[in-house]
């Protein structure tokens, strides 16, 4: 395996230099670190609190999940087209992007994820027949429901549809 395919699962193989000519070389991690206290002290919390989650249709939420499927679209193959799409979703949408990994499969098709701090867009497409599929969660000020103008503007679909979710409902 490559180190960088290591490097992007978390793992980076380059030993840590230690004093001593007895010292064994270990592993390191890239990713960053979890913060593992009592998860019970994490659920009380003042409303105030900034946890990012939102209200949409009267409901307290983490987020509004958006499942948007495509039928009849075009250019579902060209992956820097496919980039710049979700580039233009984030950006209308008003989200923040961390990372984007997209890829190509043989003969056909895309599957990737804008990973963002508000949360993700999906895609995973079958070019032949003319389907893709858009998961888009996001939280706080961001509006998932932007990327829906852009995604059908960007691959002029016949038809899509749209499922929302509404995550994280918090227990009264």
């Amino acid at each position: 395996m490559p180190k960088t395919a290591l490097f992007q699962l978390g793992m980076d193989l380059e030993a840590r230099v230690a004093e001593g000519a007895n010292s064994v070389a270990e592993p390191r991690s890239t990713t960053q670190k979890e913060d593992h206290t009592s998860a019970a002290s994490q659920a009380i919390q003042p409303v105030d609190r900034l946890d990012h989650f939102i209200e949409k249709a009267g409901v307290r939420c983490a987020g509004a999940h958006l499942i948007i499927d495509l039928y009849d679209a075009e250019r579902l193959d060209d992956l820097p087209y496919m980039e710049e799409t979700l580039r233009r979703c984030v950006d209308e949408a008003g989200a923040t992007l961390l990372h984007i990994h997209l890829h190509p499969f043989e003969p056909a098709g895309v599957s990737g994820v804008a990973v963002l701090a508000e949360s993700h867009i999906s895609v995973h497409t079958w070019p032949e027949a003319g389907y893709a599929a858009f998961d888009v969660f996001m939280c706080g000020d961001a509006k998932p429901e932007k990327c829906v103008d852009v995604l059908n503007a960007a691959f002029s679909p016949g038809r899509s549809h749209v499922s929302e979710l509404l995550r994280g409902k918090e227990v009264e």
